[in-house]
């Protein structure tokens, strides 16, 4: 017995030590955004009692008995002093649940609560669940928006792969009790990329919506849509228009969809999304922004071209390579903005920046003009403007 707890001991420790790693800011950074060397949460954060069967009598050789794939795609929300994200966790099964885990500044320490989530069910069982983005509404609620998948009942039974997505919606107070509502009811489309917004629009409930025909295609839907409801129970969606349209040979021309709630700021609505284009390698995701107006959060005033954030280096590198993900940021009360987002659907990255550069961003990069011929002119106004500068200091 003494031995076997002396290996716990040790199990615990080096956990600890890894733990409390601090984490460092990259030396190379754009001016926007500041990348950190290390990812806040990786499957080696979980918690030892949610992997290992500590007991020496069921498991005296001190095996991993309930592994963890991956941390990723995290929903995010400062709640009582502690920046917190409601992390996808996936266990070597291949389901995936929510967990909270906490930090005092938002870049490093993150430890998870000692439970993952215990997220009620409906009548019709999620198979798997997945992607939650947190609002804390003007209602009084932290809402959870997130996707629930189930085997599509039409598919025949030689096919195990084919599937329905659903927005589920579940709402609490702590963080640690949901209560579950029902599904949303979105008229017949799947929808993996549901987001609502954090105010009341003329006394209803805003979503951003991502209507699709398939699970993974989006055939003749796509976009970020925008549809106002009665209630969030009962959910039901009616009138639907996209306000962020896929567009061919763009980094959305596959499908795109909002990542967290948007940041409200002066001069309007900061949006943060995901855009996705096929490539010979595959899907590729990246990360883009945009700007709504503060009158009407369904029209787009800024749309930046390209990426905001796309995968660099090892980010590239995991279960499904080539992918950034967001779906939670925090604005800090000072100005400052954390933004989660997750690499190759494996770890949970943060990069920081503020309100005032994400602002300066949006309204001031140049929109797509579609064309490289349109791409070439943007680009040589930008050098002639340039050239004139450097040669008036006699820098050139």
């Amino acid at each position: 017995m003494s031995k076997h707890i002396e290996k716990v001991r040790q199990l615990l420790a080096d956990h600890e030590y890894f733990l409390k790693q601090k984490n460092e800011q990259q030396a190379e950074s754009n001016g926007v955004i500041q990348r950190y060397a290390y990812p806040v949460l990786t499957r080696n954060h979980t918690p030892v009692f949610w992997r290992y069967d500590l007991n020496p009598e069921t498991n005296p050789l001190l095996l991993e008995r309930q592994g963890i794939n991956a941390t990723f795609n995290a929903g995010a929300i400062e709640f009582n002093g502690q920046y917190c994200v409601v992390v996808r966790v996936e266990g070597d099964d291949r389901k995936s649940f929510f967990a909270v885990a906490e930090s005092e500044n938002g870049i490093d320490n993150f430890r998870f609560w000692d439970y993952p989530i215990t997220l009620p069910e409906t009548d019709e069982p999620d198979t798997n669940v997945y992607d939650m983005r947190l609002t804390r509404h003007e209602d009084g609620w932290i809402y959870g928006l997130f996707c629930t998948e189930r085997r599509d009942k039409s598919a025949p039974e030689a096919d195990q792969s084919a599937a329905e997505a659903k927005c589920g919606i579940a709402r609490t107070k702590d963080l640690v009790n949901w209560e579950r509502l029902a599904d949303l009811d979105s008229g017949g489309s799947q929808q993996r990329n549901v987001v609502l917004h954090p105010e009341f629009i003329d006394g209803k409930y805003a979503l951003y919506t991502r209507p699709q025909d398939g699970f993974i295609d989006a055939g003749k839907g796509g976009g970020i849509g925008w549809a106002l409801l009665e209630s969030m129970e009962n959910a039901k969606v009616g009138a639907e228009k996209i306000i962020d349209p896929k567009t061919y040979h763009t980094i959305k021309e596959v499908k795109n969809g909002q990542g967290p709630a948007p940041i409200k700021t002066a001069e309007g609505w900061l949006h943060l999304a995901h855009g996705v284009r096929n490539t010979a390698a595959g899907l590729r995701y990246v990360l883009y922004m945009f700007m709504t107006s503060l009158e009407d959060p369904s029209k787009v005033i800024n749309r930046p071209a390209g990426h905001f954030m796309a995968p660099l280096d090892r980010e590239r590198i995991g279960d499904v390579s080539n992918v950034l993900f967001t779906n939670g940021w925090i604005a800090k009360d000072n100005g400052e903005v954390l933004i989660y987002y997750a690499s190759s659907d494996t770890r949970l990255h943060v990069a920081t920046s503020t309100v005032e550069k994400l602002v300066d961003y949006c309204k001031h990069t140049p929109e797509d003009g579609l064309r490289s011929f349109a791409s070439v002119q943007t680009r040589n106004k930008l050098i002639d403007s340039n050239l004139e500068f450097l040669k008036a200091h006699g820098l050139r």
